[in-house]
């Protein structure tokens, strides 16, 4: 197989989610996947094996769920890959789709909770509020909450008694606070550790009348489990020797927890007894579980790959779960780890070298978007094809990273962007110094904050970069801002300190739009004309200056908040960003 067949079948393949199950139906599942060319949702029957799918959306669907029962299937539809609307429903053996809340206005989801008596809670936000709302059959929909920093859904009980709602209120969207209310909107408690100390709901125990809501904590610098009944006030914190941030989930009985353990860009399993105490480990291939779940009967199933391996879901039972539609995805390299000292400490790298060519190779610098985010040992279509045309890939968990502790997640506080870019630049020295990566032959390219990234760093370091490649990137933080959606309002002002009129030195410094008179390298920019997270203006204005200033650039836009539903979409962009990087900075 040709390299481009190759990397563009790695994209057709199919792919799914890892399956979900009503938790008093656990035969019924529901998944996503892209066997049709858009992510849309399939609910499957595991007694007679049969799969239909639920939704088709123009632009695919991002969120769905099932209600505890397994009589409901619950998506969200929006209008124009947006992310603005409503949830919607339709029964799990099909049917017609209905909305769930007729009178409630478009707005950007952040969370729904389901119970076993057909409410629902739900979180929209919209007008320059958060807001949660009760929904239950034949009723009129009730507010539970509003206020102007971020909120949502964790939870719901399976009673539905009680709702689990993050917020922001405290003044930090990145660290929030947990408060459990009951369907009326009286609080019933509320755990807050203080400042840069997260409290994040995850789920209530899967047994009816069982009031302990498991939550994740960051009281010793990295996330640990705790579970806590908020009736009572009573908690139990989860502590394991081991390193690595943490995260879990119930196992059926509410008797135990799974704990996923993710470390140096791999994740490990175990299983905690809430009773004894006990910590098993449980066996798993190398690479990454991107999810897991435990399933009745007490075994495990979940979502793995590896840089060199598609995804596959397997159960700890020994088998493989549901195999996708049609030929699995062509293999690809594995990564190597490097280590590199940096100013602000040790950072983790991750570099995958091309099969043809001998070092030192022309390489990509790609960059994870979030910043709430991290690179990891798992399959990627888009690093696989940059290997096949012959690039080097090289991902940096820069500081702001996830999977690394608190403190260095953290660490973006002030400066941010510089922060970041130095510990780039620092991998780079070190990949250039080793000979394995051409200095002269470079690429900066990302995703979203990877996309401003790397709007950034050709400003702020021209000499280091051949060309640059920004998808839906932040051009200027002060625009992006008036123009974005109210999650990313809050974002901004957690990152920063306060909003664009508040600390406008800091939004001004950490803008790319600042430094456009500096580029020196040609640039491809991406951008989604509905993207309410990454905004059309904002990328306007900074073509423009660039323009102005005679810099060298391209720009593709598409109709959607983002390509990545749409497989078709997803080859057209990266074909479209190969062909620049080969021009500007390939093989000879």
């Amino acid at each position: 197989m040709k390299a481009e067949e190759r990397w563009q079948a790695r994209f057709r393949a199919s792919r799914m989610t890892l399956p979900s199950w009503a938790r008093q139906a656990p035969n019924r599942s529901i998944y996503r996947s892209n066997a049709t060319g858009k992510w849309e949702v399939y609910a499957w029957d595991r007694v007679t094996g049969s799969v239909r799918q639920v939704t088709d959306q123009p632009k695919g669907t991002r969120y769905a769920a099932i209600d505890p029962t397994g009589q409901w299937i619950y998506w969200f539809a929006d209008t124009d890959g947006d992310e603005l609307g409503g949830w919607w429903r339709q029964p799990f053996t099909g049917g017609a789709s209905e909305p769930i809340a007729t009178d409630l206005e478009p707005g950007q989801p952040s969370g729904i909770g389901l119970s076993i008596t057909g409410s629902a809670a739900i979180s929209l936000a919209g007008g320059d509020k958060f807001r949660v709302h009760l929904v239950r059959p034949g009723e009129p929909t009730e507010t539970l909450y509003e206020h102007t920093e971020a909120a949502w859904v964790a939870a719901m009980s399976l009673d539905g008694s009680l709702i689990a709602i993050n917020h922001g209120e405290y003044g930090d969207f990145r660290h929030p606070a947990l408060r459990v209310v009951r369907h009326n909107g009286r609080t019933v408690g509320e755990l807050y550790d203080g400042p840069r100390k997260g409290v994040t709901g995850l789920s209530f125990a899967p047994v009816a009348g069982d009031r302990r809501l498991l939550a994740l904590h960051e009281r010793r610098q990295r996330s640990e489990p705790l579970v806590w009944d908020p009736v009572t006030g009573e908690q139990r914190e989860i502590w394991l020797r081991d390193s690595g941030d943490l995260a879990a989930e119930w196992y059926d009985d509410g008797r135990g927890l799974l704990i996923l353990r993710d470390h140096r860009a791999r994740t490990y399993l175990h299983r905690y007894d809430l009773r004894g105490g006990g910590l098993t480990p449980i066996e798993t291939p190398h690479g990454v579980i991107e999810e897991a779940a435990p399933r009745p009967g007490g075994h495990v199933e979940y979502l793995w790959s590896s840089a060199s391996r598609p995804p596959v879901i397997r159960s700890t039972s020994g088998q493989v779960v549901l195999n996708s539609l049609g030929p699995p995805a062509p293999p690809s390299v594995p990564v190597e780890d490097i280590d590199v000292e940096g100013a602000g400490g040790r950072i983790h790298a991750l570099v995958s070298r091309p099969e043809v060519g001998t070092a030192p190779y022309p390489a990509v610098f790609l960059l994870h978007g979030g910043p709430s985010s991290h690179d990891r040992d798992e399959f990627s279509p888009e690093v696989a094809a940059w290997v096949d045309a012959g690039f080097a890939v090289v991902r940096v968990n820069y500081r702001g990273s996830t999977g690394y502790g608190s403190a260095w997640r953290d660490a973006l506080h002030g400066d941010v962007g510089h922060i970041e870019l130095a510990d780039v630049a620092a991998v780079r020295e070190q990949v250039v110094e080793h000979g394995i990566v051409d200095g002269s032959r470079t690429v900066l390219a990302g995703t979203s904050w990877g996309g401003y990234l790397t709007l950034l760093g050709l400003g702020t370091q021209p000499d280091l970069w051949a060309c640059g490649i920004a998808a839906v990137p932040i051009a200027c933080h002060q625009t992006s801002y008036e123009d974005e959606a109210e999650s990313l309002r809050a974002y901004h002002r957690a990152l920063f300190g306060g909003s664009p009129d508040e600390q406008p030195e800091r939004y001004a410094a950490s803008s790319p739009i600042t430094y456009v008179d500096r580029i020196k390298a040609p640039l491809l920019i991406l951008a989604g004309e509905n993207d309410t997270r990454c905004p059309l203006r904002q990328i306007e204005k900074y073509v423009a200056r660039l323009a102005e200033h005679g810099v060298e650039h391209e720009v593709y836009t598409y109709d959607a908040i983002r390509g990545s539903l749409v497989v078709s979409e997803r080859i057209a962009q990266t074909a479209i960003q190969l062909d620049f990087a080969r021009k500007h900075a390939g093989p000879i």
